[in-house]
């Protein structure tokens, strides 16, 4: 992956692999090329030398967008990296235009290979399909990159890459589902409930956000992107991106609901995101689906 002839590494993705894209509304509705009210779901697919193949036959937004990930130099554990993402169509030529997708262009979200590692940022939109944005890794090793951005009138679309990183590496730790669906972070206590564990059936997250000491429910939760909360969740090995948004939008807590479908039986992990008093607050949780 490292161009050692040149300052400039460039990473290719040419397709998402797994893609699930679960929005606003757990009903079938038609893309409008936004997140109202419609539940948009692609997957199947494999990786094959560095690049996607959807099996059977499964056309997806994502078979017509390629996206290129370049440093400015090679990107280095501890350091600031300015990193670059082209956005082009299958023909090659700059993706010019993007729909707004809950307040942002492109979501660029970040892990490292055992999901311990987990960012979600907003580069910058320049012109003829780049965007940019500076970002640091916290240690070498392998990470995916996975872009998530909507051209103008067409459907969701989802563009991943693992990159290497250089630097000393992080030691990994084993992805174990949770005993217990209850975290505390930042002062808030956040439990996680699912309305079933079976794979290729929906499933309504519950999110139950309180205070941690006082134990009452936080009803002043702040819009976090256009929204009560966001939800990412990966398979294990990554391969199966699945990016869900609440059923009800404006819900300010202390409940936050959000629908999906997981695609196989295996372990996930999840990450909610939510906003209180001007601090994004993201929780994670590993589960088993059946």
């Amino acid at each position: 992956m490292l161009n050692r002839k040149g300052t400039i590494l460039t990473l290719t993705g040419i397709l998402a692999f797994g893609l699930l894209t679960a929005c606003d509304n757990a009903k079938q509705a038609p893309d409008t090329g936004g997140h109202g009210g419609n539940h948009e779901k692609e997957s199947g697919s494999r990786e094959t030398n560095g690049h996607s193949e959807h099996a059977g036959g499964h056309e997806t937004a994502s078979d017509h967008y390629n996206a290129a990930f370049t440093w400015n130099e090679p990107a280095r554990a501890g350091a600031e990296s300015e990193l670059t993402i082209q956005i082009t169509d299958k023909d090659a030529g700059p993706v010019q235009d993007f729909d707004v997708n809950h307040e942002k262009l492109l979501h660029l979200i970040i892990v490292n290979r055992d999901l311990s590692f987990f960012n979600h940022i907003h580069p910058d939109y320049k012109e003829n399909g780049v965007f940019t944005v500076n970002t640091t890794f916290p240690a070498g090793g392998e990470y995916k990159l996975f872009a998530d951005f909507v051209p103008k009138g067409a459907g969701g679309t989802t563009l991943s890459e693992w990159v290497q990183i250089e630097g000393e590496a992080g030691k990994p730790s084993a992805i174990q589902p949770d005993s217990s669906l209850i975290k505390q972070v930042n002062g808030k206590e956040i439990e996680l409930s699912l309305s079933n564990t079976l794979s290729n059936e929906e499933v309504v997250l519950t999110y139950h956000i309180q205070d941690a000491q006082t134990k009452q429910g936080i009803n002043n939760l702040e819009p976090y992107l256009g929204a009560v909360g966001h939800v990412v969740i990966l398979s294990a090995d990554a391969e199966q991106y699945i990016h869900v948004h609440p059923l009800d939008e404006q819900s300010s807590g202390p409940q936050a609901e959000f629908a999906t479908t997981f695609p196989h039986s295996g372990i996930y992990k999840i990450w909610g995101q939510f906003q209180h008093q001007g601090e994004v607050i993201t929780v994670p949780f590993v589960v088993e689906i059946q």
